[in-house]
């Protein structure tokens, strides 16, 4: 019996996922980014951001494990006692994850696979840019059709409510109520709160800055302060960079753990699929100095990608070990065939999904 939350891939269906990672990996690798391998057993932290989700276990010494949940804190903690890099540093990833999840909860298996990337030494609008047109690259390379990149900026809604100088349980209130979009909730609060003015009326548009580029220029209205004003500078640099054809909106009212990123966040969505493929964005001071990245799911992106990996290579069931060496070395896929006759080696061919029988006269095609 297999656990709940957990699949077994067999076929086609393994082919797919195993090239799908293979080409996301080749692509990361083109634009510099090296390969980590990390363990999939971890310290238990009660301050790791998973502490609450992760599957706890406990070695012979006695000692609570964890089955690793994220790879960004995985790879950071690796590389602190090794020491950071002196400048920008590129890291891959691809592996398996585990979380604990309630069975009810859509979209998301308790053992799944994410692919990513982090950019580690460097912030700058490049380096943003960098990592959006390649989150763009891999929708792209994945064949995913109308994706659409949304960008939050959650560092301008944190400016924008520390300028109503409340308490941190009042402005964690309407940070919540600012990401749920719930106008009439945030209203009663900055009520509640005393907030009026420009004030109020910069928190209360927060939740409707969503759309195309237009919004920036309406969020220009409301930047209080020049932290705002330079969040909204940085980001425009950072779209300066992108090149034509990346589909873009932006929610300016994102607000989801403003206090761990500290920049641009982005997500991508696919029409064909309620869930989010890939997250990422600017986590500065987090746990390094200077970091972002971002990491796809594995098992939503295939999803929504339909058949793009799912096409076989052409088999050929070869007649003689020679044969089959010879196809092999031209790059093709070969099987030995097992039949003793022309007639049991096309049966065979059907069999394992053959589509050519070699012959030591020649190749011929095998009819479905």
């Amino acid at each position: 019996m297999r656990p709940e939350g957990t699949r077994t891939y067999l076929g086609d269906e393994a082919r797919a996922r195993e090239a799908c990672v293979r080409r996301l990996s080749d692509l990361f690798a083109a634009w510099g980014y090296e390969p980590v391998e990390l363990s999939a057993l971890e310290p238990f932290d009660p301050a790791h951001p998973h502490a609450d989700r992760a599957f706890k276990l406990v070695d012979k010494t006695g000692d609570v494990l964890m089955l690793r949940s994220e790879f960004t804190t995985a790879l950071i903690r690796a590389l602190l006692p090794e020491g950071l890099p002196a400048g920008p540093a590129r890291f891959r990833y691809a592996g398996p994850l585990w979380l604990r999840e309630a069975p009810s909860e859509l979209g998301r298996l308790r053992e799944f696979v994410q692919v990513g990337v982090e950019l580690v030494g460097v912030s700058s609008p490049a380096a943003d840019a960098e990592l959006l047109e390649l989150a763009w690259s891999a929708l792209e390379l994945a064949g995913v059709k109308d994706a659409v990149l949304e960008l939050g900026l959650p560092s301008f809604v944190r400016d924008t409510l520390e300028a109503a100088r409340l308490p941190q349980e009042a402005t964690e209130r309407l940070r919540r109520a600012v990401d749920k979009k719930a106008v009439p909730e945030l209203a009663e609060l900055l009520d509640a709160y005393g907030v009026s003015g420009r004030v109020r009326e910069a928190v209360l548009a927060l939740p409707d800055l969503y759309g195309g580029r237009k919004i920036l220029a309406e969020a220009r209205q409301y930047a209080l302060s020049e932290r705002a004003k330079l969040d909204l500078e940085w980001l425009e640099a950072v779209l300066a960079q992108l090149p034509s054809g990346v589909r873009l909106v932006f929610d300016l009212g994102m607000a989801r753990r403003y206090d761990y990123y500290s920049g641009l966040t982005f997500r991508a969505f696919a029409p064909s699929l309620g869930f989010p493929l890939l997250g990422g964005g600017r986590y500065d001071g987090a746990m390094v100095p200077f970091a972002a990245g971002f990491a796809l799911g594995l098992e939503r992106l295939l999803e929504a990608a339909g058949k793009a990996f799912r096409r076989r290579e052409d088999r050929y069931l070869a007649a003689s070990p020679e044969l089959a060496r010879r196809l092999r070395a031209e790059g093709k896929v070969a099987l030995l065939a097992h039949a003793r006759d022309e007639a049991g080696m096309r049966e065979e061919a059907r069999a394992v999904g053959a589509r050519f029988v070699v012959l030591p006269g020649g190749t011929e095609e095998v009819e479905p």
